[in-house]
């Protein structure tokens, strides 16, 4: 019997969905397994796209679900997850109810269809709708605090496509060449769904793909003049081509080997030039002291949830507790190999305080203040002189992600 067209999609996003709420795994690793029997580029990013909306929809599509069926059903069963996909697909995707059943019951097969079959009917006789912001789990909304209903507004939708250029002087070039709007210089920000590939600047590597807050640590150092500089847990890149960009000689370590290959093809397609190693940054000992270091450290990663949803479901205090006591143990280490004077940079993709200011207040080094002028406008530094950046913020300009910054100096 036939498939009907589209089904390739829907049971990648089937696949896709169970790997992160079972299995606990992120969207990026689960996705190629998911998708290997998809061959459209196009139907790939249908899944994905299915499987996102339902992640950051999560607990609202569950609330209609439940107030269609006298019995709850099982968290983790199959219709459940089903419904939610079909749910997502005609209420944040705009599929007509006709073509989210024809392509969704079919994953049913052997299973309860009818009851599928009429939750969706019922809701969508009731012509029911999502609210403007997602609604966060009691435990999430409670790690965010005061900022949790702001965050979540930025949650709504997916993020923009932002670039950084290698040479910001052509910041204004570049905007009329790509149509883009810039919120500071050597950045740009256009439309999400953009082919990366088939963009103009692509080939002759004359920007990267960088979220505007993953681009400032990088920007808080200057420029290199010719200076040492230590990325550390640099893959797959954008930081150390940045660092390279400003003039500063880069030393890039990671301890992947697969995100190291990544970053040196990285530098290849922007003609950037940088010295990699692969270690254990834990283990490894430098051969001389640096004149500043970029700690961009592995964290829960809290921070990315306009474009990685998964991270609301999947982390939780266990989570947090481990990275800040390797984030700590970071700290402590890369302090010992900044020469006298020289600045480390410190940052998290996260929104959790143990990630962010509990870390940089037991640093043993000083602060060296970030001053606004030194952010783009509608980002202010904290009273210590730290920054911290969520998806709530820029809503006019289309949000930002959620980031800690904090900047020190060695004493001489």
């Amino acid at each position: 019997m036939a498939q009907p067209p589209g089904i390739h999609a829907r049971r990648a996003a089937l696949r896709l969905l169970d790997a992160v709420l079972r299995r606990g795994e992120t969207l990026d690793i689960a996705f190629g397994p998911a998708t290997k029997d998809v061959r459209k580029f196009e139907d790939k990013a249908l899944s994905r796209a299915i499987a996102s909306e339902v992640l950051r929809w999560l607990v609202d599509l569950d609330g209609l679900i439940d107030s269609a069926t006298k019995k709850p059903l099982p968290d983790d069963s199959k219709a459940r997850t089903v419904l939610r996909m079909m749910l997502a697909q005609w209420l944040r995707l705009d599929t007509p109810p006709h073509a989210v059943i024809a392509t969704c019951l079919p994953l049913l097969a052997g299973g309860p269809r009818r009851l599928a079959h009429g939750v969706f009917s019922t809701l969508s006789k009731r012509e029911v709708s999502l609210p403007a912001a997602p609604t966060l789990s009691a435990d999430v909304a409670e790690r965010w605090g005061e900022r949790s209903g702001a965050i979540a507004g930025g949650l709504a939708e997916p993020p923009p496509l932002d670039l950084t250029l290698k040479n910001p002087e052509e910041t204004e070039v570049w905007k009329a060449k790509l149509a883009a709007d810039s919120l500071m210089p050597g950045h740009l920000r256009l439309a999400r769904g953009e082919n990366i590939e088939k963009l103009a600047g692509f080939e002759e590597g004359a920007w990267w793909v960088q979220d505007l807050a993953a681009s400032l640590p990088a920007r808080l150092l200057g420029a290199g003049e010719g200076r040492h500089v230590l990325d550390l847990c640099a893959a797959p890149g954008g930081k150390t081509l940045q660092l390279a960009a400003q003039g500063w000689k880069v030393t890039a370590l990671d301890i992947s080997k697969r995100r190291l290959d990544l970053l040196k093809v990285n530098l290849k397609r922007t003609g950037l030039k940088a010295s990699t190693v692969r270690a254990d940054a834990l283990e490894w000992e430098p051969k001389h002291t640096f004149d500043a270091i970029l700690l961009d450290a592995p964290c829960t990663a809290t921070g990315t949830a306009r474009r990685h949803p998964d991270v609301l479901h999947r982390i939780g205090e266990r989570q947090i507790e481990g990275m800040a006591e390797l984030q700590a143990a970071l700290l402590e280490k890369a302090a010992g190999w900044l020469k006298p004077g020289g600045q480390m940079v410190y940052a998290t993709c996260s929104l959790e305080r143990e990630e962010g200011e509990d870390r940089a207040a037991q640093t043993s080094l000083p602060t060296a203040p970030i001053a606004a002028d030194e952010l783009p406008e509608g980002i202010q530094p904290d009273d210590s002189g730290w920054v911290r950046t969520d998806p709530g913020m820029l809503p006019e300009n289309g949000g930002i992600d959620g980031f800690f910054i904090a900047r020190m100096v060695c004493p001489d």
